[in-house]
């Protein structure tokens, strides 16, 4: 019973955890988000306290003339968005609280080799709050068309030179209606002296590309660099690997997230999603096509030899075929041992037309030829063991051999898998600090996309990473507290993602269901025991226990002398939780008794005492019966406290105990 009572607790305490889950996700996310420069909680106290003393000084001005009015409710708090304030070294820091564009230029290019209809660059642009906001006043570059060109782009504060210090990129995204193809990536636009932001295209040259982007279920996040070819000069894009984290939530959540770009001068790369890495890796092994090309490559004015072979196996030119292959033998032949089985109806066809079937009204034998009925099974044969003709039954023909085909053998003039020879590559460079890309004086985003309202806000590019970490907090971290804390409960989550997924409803179903199986089967269906099975003990048993407290088994029996109660009839016995004595053994004894009695009573009247006469006692006589007597009442006294003691010998048996009720 206290394993079940346990169980029920765990239960119980589980299914609190559970309900419990939400509020203390949002409590961590809100103490997680909020930094020691944006703490929400302390404004509000502020402006609380503020509210206080300014109705505490009108109540005191007031006071002299007139009674104190009532007191007012304190006016309901509101949570006011405070913007991120760039601290230490940065290249660029855009968070569009102002509410305006400025700093920022709209392309009116024209996309080369597209149609006409949608070469320009026409995509809307706007400055606004999110269309569920969390912190009103907060801010943010939205892509507002859709299925349109858009290109957007804006000055650093100086360029960027990759030499000693990281390159650290991160950026907001929030699709708000989802995405069903388009990307959110951004574009350092390489420096160069002709650079025209006003006609800023796809073919404009950039450093690095990062950021999301998606196209029906191909979920990316892209970090590309262009490298040049220290050879020849050209550029040649490098992909890094695909990430191994699944990406699909940060798609389709309809939450503000943040993606960092880390690239170090040690080569490493670092791609991280609200400050989680997901992807990391080097620039000289993790990139695609590699930075460095390979040494030696195969010759391409190689040529494989004629005379070249290339077969590891070959058909031993000096096999025969034996004289007794019989090619033409069938795989089957008939059983020859098969026997017609008994009953067979060889008259009887399988099917017959069905007797009960009528040429419709309709039918027209110039237009639909002669009416036949319907072919069923025929009914005589259901209880032969066939019908029709009988045919033996084929069987696999044990001469068959099939066609004869010589022998394969290795081949000895084998040569292997001819291969060109290689060459030293004459492109060939190694590039041992592809760190050092081209300076960048710029940040760009064109985009195409089949959805709008995409959402960016707080581009930051820093070479410090506690600087860019700071920034993250007052701005992200912020947005993270606020959508956390208005996250719904365990219910809605549960209700919505069942509607996504609805296989999920089986889940819910097991999960409810279980638990409530679990207690009734460990509260209503334990066995009762019978407190009168339990409290009975046989007199066999406490015979035993007197056989090791080292006393005789029967301490009351007539052997001593004692005398017997009457025997109590098994009708009389009662179903109590006390031990009661084996009813068989002691009719034995009263049996013993009943002889023993007869003996003494033979004995007495025997010949020697019947000549004596009853009023003639002789004095030895007296003082015998008087010392009978007297050894009685001793007797007597050693059988109650024999009784006594067996009394306490069943009251301390461990088997005549009580059961402690649960």
């Amino acid at each position: 019973m206290d394993q079940k009572v346990g169980l029920f607790i765990l239960l119980a305490a589980g299914l609190l955890c559970l309900s419990l889950t939400p509020v203390s996700r949002a409590e961590d996310l809100v103490e997680d988000g909020l930094g020691d420069d944006v703490d929400v909680e302390d404004e509000l106290d502020l402006g609380l306290a503020g509210a206080e003393e300014e109705d505490l000084e009108d109540l005191e001005g007031d006071a002299q003339d007139e009674a104190p009015p009532a007191p007012k409710t304190p006016p309901t708090p509101k949570v006011t968005y405070k913007a991120p304030e760039p601290m230490g070294e940065h290249f660029i820091a855009e968070s569009f609280d102002r509410g305006t564009l400025d700093g920022w230029v709209i392309s009116n290019a024209k996309k080369e080799d597209t149609d006409e209809d949608i070469a320009k660059y026409d995509g809307k642009w706007a400055v606004e709050e999110m269309k569920d906001s969390k912190l009103p006043g907060d801010k943010g570059l939205v892509l507002k068309s859709r299925a349109k060109h858009h290109a957007i782009s804006a000055q650093l504060l100086r360029p960027f030179t990759f030499d000693t210090k990281p390159l650290i990129v991160q950026y907001e995204v929030n699709f708000q209606l989802g995405i069903d193809c388009g990307g959110a990536y951004v574009k350092l636009l390489s420096q160069t002296p002709d650079i025209d932001l006003d006609q800023f295209v796809d073919k404009t040259p950039y450093t690095i590309m990062f950021g999301p982007d998606k196209c029906g279920e191909d979920y990316k996040l892209h970090f590309i660099f262009r490298h040049k070819n220290p050879k020849t000069g050209e550029y040649e894009e490098k992909h890094a690997k695909k990430p191994d984290a699944d990406l699909r939530t940060y798609y389709t959540d309809k939450k503000t997230h943040l993606y960092t770009l880390v690239v170090n001068p040690d080569n490493t790369f670092e791609v991280l999603v609200d400050q989680t890495v997901v992807n990391s890796g080097s620039l000289l092994t993790d990139m695609t096509p590699p930075v460095n090309p390979t040494a030696e490559i195969e010759d391409p004015d190689d040529q494989k030899p004629e005379d070249w072979d290339e077969r590891p196996k070959i058909q031993d030119p000096a096999a025969s075929k034996p004289e007794d292959w019989d090619e033409d033998a069938p795989a089957q032949i008939p059983d020859e041992d098969a026997v017609k089985p008994d009953g067979w109806l060889d008259d009887e066809p399988e099917y017959i037309g069905d007797p009960d079937a009528v040429k419709p009204e309709d039918w027209d034998e110039d237009m639909d030829g002669e009416w036949e009925a319907p072919q069923v099974p025929n009914p005589a044969c259901e209880t032969a063991p066939g019908c029709g003709a009988w045919k033996r039954p084929m069987i696999d023909n044990p001469n068959y051999k099939g066609k004869w085909k010589s022998p394969m053998i290795d081949n000895p003039n084998y040569q292997g898998v001819w291969k060109p020879r290689k060459i030293p590559n004459p492109a060939f460079f190694e590039d041992l600090q592809p760190f050092k890309m081209t300076p960048f004086s710029a940040l760009g985003l064109e985009l195409w996309s089949m959805t709008s309202d995409i959402f960016f806000d707080n581009f930051f590019i820093t070479d410090d990473r506690n600087t860019a970490e700071r920034w993250a907090n007052d701005g992200w971290g912020l947005k993270k507290a606020a959508e956390g804390a208005a996250e719904p409960g365990l219910a809605t989550q549960m209700l919505n993602a069942a509607e996504e997924r609805p296989w999920l409803w089986v889940v819910y179903v097991l999960t409810v269901a279980l638990p409530i199986v679990l207690i009734i089967v460990f509260c209503c269906t334990g066995k009762k025991s019978s407190g009168s099975d339990q409290g009975q003990l046989s007199l066999t048993t406490l015979q035993e226990e007197f056989k090791e407290a080292g006393r005789p088994n029967h301490p009351a029996t007539a052997s001593s002398g004692l005398k017997k109660t009457p025997a109590t009839p098994a009708a009389e016995y009662k179903k109590t939780d006390e031990a009661q004595p084996d009813v068989k053994e002691e009719e034995e004894e009263e049996e013993e008794e009943e002889e023993e009695e007869k003996a003494e009573e033979a004995e007495k009247s025997s010949p020697a005492t019947e000549g004596k006469s009853d009023g003639e006692e002789s004095p030895a006589e007296k003082e015998e019966e008087e010392a009978d007597k007297e050894e009685d009442k001793e007797e007597d006294k050693e059988a109650s406290s024999d009784e006594k003691l067996e009394d306490d010998v069943l009251r301390r048996s461990p088997r005549n105990r009580k059961v402690r009720r649960d």
